[in-house]
């Protein structure tokens, strides 16, 4: 041997040095095509990972690190300066306010007078309840606005998965993810489509994604340091799960409302709004019984078209810089044909579904 390399020795390692890259290349390729064909979720989950590194931004946390159900469940997140609801869009409710805000409000802003003794907790489960229209979500709203508390919307449908022993997995993710951002507040609207009552027939993955719910609040509720409160609101009290209720001991109805807060109402839904100087909003809180929050709302909005709808008259017979007028009180009148009550009150809503008065299903919610 004179010590000179063999030309063919060298050729062959380069082409197995090609081989392996390129079939390194083929192979990062191919996982990439492949994942999304036997993950059916891989798109949603991208999509996810997205929008909380997104959320993370916008919440000033960046550096908290989750996983992908985490991430998952970050899509149904919202960052409280993005809710556009307070207390004092609210009308009516004084006592439900006052209530909520000494309860669920002052522990999350003022949590240093509930550290002495152990028995002033503040509650780690609150329940809405009562007619539907009648501005639960919108209360549970502004109390994450005012606890400046990142606001999980949570639905059944982000929890159910196809897959065994996922939806245990993002069950987990919405406690985990609460802690991480905390203070937060975890809403279920129409709980008791989630956590209605056991029955024997019911599916043993239900029964096991329920049972993982129930367990992971026990593990807040246990702890002082957890500012994390569970929410629900239903319409239909009565078919929730015992077992959840008792991790709901404060209990709200949100019952239509009164004359004078039909009158608190119509006045701040119109508060921005150009009407007549005499309005007389005592006398349509007089003639609007039976309406509630929402249906107020759907009748100021159909009373507003009235001033457009005249305005497009005078341009139509050729008359010209006419303008929009005022809101007048017999557009919301004449409006009240179109927008009929929907909501019943507490006592015959009750009385119609469970043979119950309001005040007797009262006590037997609270024990």
């Amino acid at each position: 041997m004179d010590g000179r390399r063999d030309p063919r020795l060298l050729e062959v390692a380069i082409k197995l040095g090609a081989s392996l890259i390129l079939s390194l290349g083929m192979s990062v390729l191919a996982a990439r095509w492949l994942v999304p064909m036997l993950d059916p979720s891989h798109a949603a989950k991208e999509k996810a990972k997205r929008s909380k590194m997104e959320l993370m931004r916008r919440l000033g946390r960046p550096d908290i690190k989750t996983n992908e159900h985490e991430d998952l469940i970050a899509q149904e997140a919202i960052n409280p300066e993005n809710i556009d609801v307070c207390f004092d869009d609210i009308g009516g409710l004084e006592e439900e306010k006052r209530r909520l805000k000494e309860i669920v409000i002052l522990p999350f802003t003022r949590p240093e007078l509930f550290a002495r003794g152990k028995l002033l907790r503040p509650p780690k489960g609150v329940l809405l309840y009562g007619p539907p229209g009648t501005g639960k979500t919108m209360l549970v709203k502004a109390i994450a606005k005012e606890t400046k508390a990142v606001f999980i919307n949570l639905s059944l449908s982000t929890l159910q998965d196809k897959w065994f022993g996922e939806s245990q997995k993002l069950c987990r993710a919405v406690f985990t993810l609460a802690w991480a951002l905390q203070p937060a507040i975890i809403f279920i609207d129409e709980i008791d489509a989630f956590l209605r009552e056991r029955k024997d027939h019911e599916q043993e993955a239900t029964q096991s994604m329920k049972a993982e719910f129930m367990a992971l609040w026990d593990g807040i509720g246990s702890d002082d340091n957890a500012h994390v409160i569970v929410i629900g609101a239903t319409n239909r009290p009565w078919a929730i799960d015992k077992a959840i209720l008792r991790r709901m001991p404060r209990a709200f109805l949100i019952d239509v409302p009164g004359k004078e807060e039909r009158r608190d109402i119509l006045a701040r839904l119109l508060k921005d709004e150009v009407v007549e100087e005499d309005m007389d909003f005592d006398y349509l809180s007089r003639h609007t019984e039976g309406y509630s929050g929402s249906d107020l709302k759907e009748l100021c909005r159909a009373s507003l078209l009235a001033p457009v709808q005249d305005l497009m008259s005078d341009e139509l017979e050729g008359k010209t810089n006419v303008q929009l007028r005022p809101l007048a009180m017999r557009d919301i009148v004449q409006a009240k044909v179109l927008v009929q009550p929907t909501a019943q009150s507490a006592d015959e809503y009750f009385l119609r579904s469970t043979g119950m008065t309001k005040d007797d299903f009262m006590r037997m919610l609270n024990g």
